[in-house]
């Protein structure tokens, strides 16, 4: 048997071609080495962020990526936990960056907010410690743990093929090889995650791709729900959307000054609500070709304090649960 499309990779990049390649009535199959998705793609937010991304490609991708995600929430029965974010600003240096983006063609549909307008859509955020916020209608989040498993069984279900515990050593034209025999396919797509050294290791080189480690936290139900995902100050230097505006220079001037420590760590924060209540609260990005797998204590507490401060000094238990992210 041929298949029209053979992927490498069950990951959401590789259900992502899978997914195409139905809508476009090809015969798929999708090859993976673990028993079911078990990396990077169950491991984070589940947050699709368009508001602030760059205004070149990126946001446009995130746009389609939006609709793609909102069509097969539907069609898999994936819960669409939070719609929209609000970027809450703890600076009047933030504001300024909210204002300036908000005045652009990218920032249109997106509302200011005043302090107090922001704790009428959040109320368990202090608007006394606020300069304003940003209230974006497209963001989309759903429980990625919940959402990939139920996305291959809707695939499955169409007619997608796939070939779990199954290693692949290598990739030919027209041809894919594997621990349990040759699998021939007209177009060939990888999407295998983070092995840098595996396939097409000399082309990954060249491109020098290095991994990303990401650390979260889970904090337990706080007995609130979030009407949309929360995001802070941290933020606006991490999104190029936001990044780019002439007054982000400010705000980075100050962060430095005041948070400098969160800004070498790579923190930004992002909240989200799980369907059990509970807090995933991140993120921090460390970088190199083999990152450590263990959380950093110290990591923890910078995330915990940023949630703090931006939520009144709110003292929550806290269940840690650090996530791997590699890209």
């Amino acid at each position: 048997m041929t298949y029209d499309l053979a992927i490498v990779g069950a990951g959401i990049v590789g259900l992502a071609h899978a997914l195409a390649g139905l809508k476009r009535g090809l015969r798929v199959v999708v090859i993976d080495r673990d028993a079911q998705p078990n990396g990077a793609s169950i491991r984070n937010f589940g947050l699709v962020t368009v508001t602030g991304q760059d205004s070149s490609s990126i946001r446009s991708r995130a746009l389609v990526s939006r609709e793609i995600w909102m069509d097969v929430a539907g069609k898999a029965s994936i819960d669409v936990m939070h719609r929209g974010a609000i970027v809450a600003a703890q600076r009047p240096e933030a504001m300024a960056v909210l204002e300036s983006y908000a005045a652009t063609a990218d920032g249109a549909e997106c509302t200011l907010l005043t302090p107090q307008a922001v704790a009428e859509r959040q109320p368990q955020l202090d608007a006394a410690r606020l300069a304003g916020g940003l209230y974006s209608p497209y963001e989309l989040r759903v429980e990625s743990r919940d959402a990939v498993p139920r996305i291959v069984s809707y695939l499955a279900s169409q007619g997608v093929e796939f070939c779990f515990s199954t290693a692949v050593s290598a990739v030919e034209p027209g041809v894919v090889r594997t621990i349990d025999g040759e699998i021939a396919a007209k177009k060939i797509v990888v999407c295998s995650g983070d092995d840098l050294t595996g396939l097409f290791a000399d082309r990954i080189a060249k491109r020098r791709v290095q991994r990303c480690k990401l650390q979260m936290v889970r904090l337990a139900d706080p007995g609130f729900r979030l009407s949309a995902a929360i995001l802070s100050d941290l933020s606006l230097i991490r999104y190029d959307g936001y990044a780019a505006r002439p007054e982000a220079a400010a705000l980075k001037a100050r962060l430095q000054a005041e948070q400098a420590e969160e800004l070498a760590n790579g923190i930004h924060l992002i909240v989200a609500q799980g369907p059990d209540g509970s807090l995933v609260i991140g993120d921090s990005h460390h970088y190199g070709p083999t990152p450590d797998p263990f959380g950093a204590e110290a990591v923890d507490r910078l995330i915990i304090g940023e949630f703090e401060r931006l939520f009144g000094g709110l003292q929550l238990p806290a269940k840690p649960e650090v996530h791997v992210e590699r890209v």
